[in-house]
């Protein structure tokens, strides 16, 4: 067994215990999987824990007692060394990545997110180090703002793209348990880093072209992004509904050295908190420009195609974000009651 095969079985092993452990045991099934020092990373406003305990008693319990009876539907399930530094040096720490849904109805509030007999399907994704044959780190969102629509209590505009649009890959199955040829995650990583460290950080903060899109997302990608956005169905919607909002509110945006950067067979993917750093200057979702600087938590999943990618799954923490310009988006959807 290969040191991502061995990786891939502790992180299954954890989510089979979690998701099938009654509530008020969730400590005992964190201690028995996770390294005594873990580390988990969350969406605000959880931010952070320290200890197997502390992640059971601050998210697991209280997101079991919300959703007793939920499913994790996996969609993409990847793993590599990852590659993030900007400086092209490489950090070499194991990662594991996955994205999909929680389905499930809320038996009880989380987080002053209110109960609902309505099946919601909540989009999750976790990034887990492995370290010496444990687990000591998690970076975790779900996706509030899409939830948050989902049950009625909208706290954005409405999205330029089209909403609860968030499918596993097409026509490719992204659950990579087996083994994958190294060769293609090669191509993957050069395609990746080449697009995040030279395109995107390549604008010239006037002409959308600078960064060369069009070299990097097939013309019908498909990009799905978070809540609050919506699903841009080609590069033109991509660009005119995602991008250019955007960069002006945020033109000097810089992808900086990423937590993690992995690549298995044609699926690219990584997490950072931070990723971005920015500058808000212009308007953006009815707030308007603070010139405060601030950083972006994010996560991201990436489909390629021969020399393109032809799917992006996004993931922002917007509760994060509108923080740091003095919105609080918690209490406006305890508000919208």
């Amino acid at each position: 067994m290969t040191d991502l095969s061995a990786a891939k079985a502790q992180v299954r092993a954890l989510w089979a215990a979690i998701d099938a452990a009654p509530a008020g045991t969730l400590g005992d099934v964190a201690a028995s999987h996770l390294a005594p020092d873990f580390h988990w990373q969350g969406f605000a406003p959880l931010t952070e824990t320290k200890g197997p305990a502390d992640f059971a008693a601050t998210f697991l319990e209280p997101f079991r007692a919300a959703f007793p009876d939920y499913t994790r539907q996996i969609h993409i399930f990847c793993a590599g060394h990852s590659n993030g530094r900007r400086d092209g040096q490489g950090d070499g720490a194991l990662w594991v990545g996955a994205t999909g849904y929680l389905v499930g109805k809320a038996a009880a509030e989380f987080l002053g997110i209110p109960a609902t007999d309505k099946t919601l399907r909540l989009r999750w994704s976790d990034f887990y180090r492995i370290e010496d044959g444990q687990i000591v780190q998690c970076q975790c969102l779900i996706d509030q703002i899409d939830w948050f629509e989902q049950i009625g209590r909208p706290v954005l505009p409405p999205p330029t793209g089209v909403a609860h649009v968030w499918p596993a890959p097409t026509g490719y199955d992204g659950d990579l348990v087996a083994e994958q040829d190294p060769a293609e995650g090669a191509a993957t990583m050069t395609l990746g880093r080449d697009f995040i460290f030279g395109g995107l950080n390549k604008f010239d903060e006037n002409d959308l072209s600078s960064m060369g899109m069009d070299r990097f997302f097939h013309p019908n990608i498909k990009w799905y992004g978070p809540g609050g956005i919506g699903a841009c169905l080609s590069l033109q919607e991509f660009t005119d509904l995602h991008q250019a909002p955007w960069l002006v509110a945020f033109p000097d945006r810089q992808v900086m050295d990423l937590d993690n950067l992995i690549a298995e067979d044609r699926m690219l993917a990584g997490s950072s908190f931070p990723g971005v750093l920015a500058t808000h200057t212009g308007p953006y979702q009815g707030v308007a420009a603070t010139g405060k600087k601030f950083a972006v938590h994010g996560i991201d999943f990436w489909l390629r195609d021969g020399d393109q990618f032809t799917e992006n799954w996004v993931y922002v923490d917007f509760i994060h974000l509108f923080d740091q310009f003095g919105v609080d988006l918690m209490q406006k959807m305890k508000d919208a009651a």
